[in-house]
């Protein structure tokens, strides 16, 4: 199977994030297995869906990580061309949900696999693809957990999120929280007998404006755009009708942090003046979401120079969007985010990647492996 091919199986499974993941996971470990690479499938703790962990080369010896989701966003939009899970070409572009986030770099190294297991390895080349990331990166937690029984310490880690096949260096921490206030309901004509839940998320709602307003005075960063920390109020809900007393109100919140900052610590005050309702008699209640640390490897490490030679381009110093590569850094890994397409096209309708990217992808992992062979 080429990398056209392989692309193909993976977008017809709708794998989609919070949802079992055996049918995937299960045919990319046979695919695996075939080319007598050493594959490892663990479920995480939710039983249903599992992470995925294989190596090529000797285990025992410092190699390199390849990274990747299998899972991809919901597909429902109604603007879709053709259907989402069906592998669609257009001269260069490839139509479905998951071609550029992140099913093209799974591909890409799964048709690397063949040229990889016909060298002499003397260090691994590692396959680590993960389940959950588009909820909040659940799934990766477990598998980095695992790492030290399943191989020696990795030398670096590449995320294969879309870049363009340009290496990134950094990227900003996230944390988001869900905070669901519960009041008492009744007839608006008598609001001293009820409790307005929405009135009351108005406290909570305010010290986001507040925060956010005080994130823009710095800390700065000046790798990133904004070049500061930031905050905002994504999602409000509540209310049945305009003549009933809303009895419940959820706001869900992000925080996006420069490196130095800890994300889920910008929610905190947030949560405190959410909290202090209780004092008028609100119940409240505060449900992280999903968190994730920034990135920030320095331009001198290593495994910057090391995909400096593989792309022949300088890393990018940092980008917009969040992946797993700071958990892995976190764990005490080097990592750098490579891998094909654009961000640009991602969880959107008609998602695409173009032929080129996936074969200059596959390109540039034969030609890691060739430096990690004897």
């Amino acid at each position: 199977m080429d990398v056209f091919d392989i692309l193909d199986r993976l977008v017809a499974f709708p794998s989609v994030a919070g949802k079992p993941n055996s049918d995937i996971a299960g045919w990319i470990e046979t695919y695996l297995g075939e080319h007598d690479a050493k594959v490892t499938l663990f479920p995480g703790p939710e039983g249903d869906r599992s992470n995925l962990f294989a190596t090529i080369g000797p285990a025992d010896v410092p190699g390199y990580v390849l990274s990747g989701h299998m899972d991809v966003v919901p597909a429902a939009e109604p603007q879709w061309s053709s259907s989402p899970f069906t592998l669609r070409r257009e001269g260069e572009r490839l139509y479905g949900r998951g071609t550029t986030d992140m099913k093209g770099f799974l591909a890409a190294a799964l048709a690397a696999v063949s040229t990889l297991a016909g060298l002499r390895l003397a260090r691994p080349l590692h396959l680590a693809f993960s389940y959950d990331e588009e909820i909040g990166c659940r799934g990766v937690p477990h598998l980095i957990a695992r790492l030290p029984e399943l191989c020696a310490k990795p030398l670096g880690v590449i995320v294969g999120e879309p870049s363009g096949m340009r290496a990134v260096r950094g990227h900003k921490g996230k944390a988001a929280a869900r905070v669901t206030i519960h009041g008492r309901s009744g007839h608006s004509s008598r609001p001293d007998l009820g409790l307005n839940a929405i009135h009351a998320m108005s406290d909570a709602l305010g010290a986001v404006f507040s925060e956010a307003e005080r994130l823009t005075r710095g800390p700065f960063d000046t790798t990133f755009e904004p070049p500061f920390s930031s905050m905002q109020a994504g999602v409000i809900a509540g209310g049945q009708s305009v003549n009933i007393i809303p009895d419940i109100c959820t706001l869900d919140l992000e925080a996006r942090a420069i490196p130095g900052v800890d994300p889920a610590g910008l929610l905190v005050p947030i949560k405190a003046k959410a909290e202090a309702l209780a004092e008028d008699g609100f119940r409240v209640e505060w449900a992280p979401i999903s968190a994730y640390p920034a990135l920030s490897l320095p331009q001198d490490s290593g495994l910057a120079a090391l995909l400096r030679e593989l792309t022949d381009e300088a890393p990018l110093a940092a980008v917009s969007y969040g992946t797993e590569a700071g958990l892995y850094q976190a764990a005490g890994l080097d990592a750098i985010i490579c891998g094909p397409g654009d961000i640009g096209r991602a969880h959107k309708p008609d998602e695409y990647i173009l032929a080129g990217e996936l074969t200059a992808c596959q390109r540039m992992i034969e030609a890691l492996g060739a430096r990690c062979a004897a």
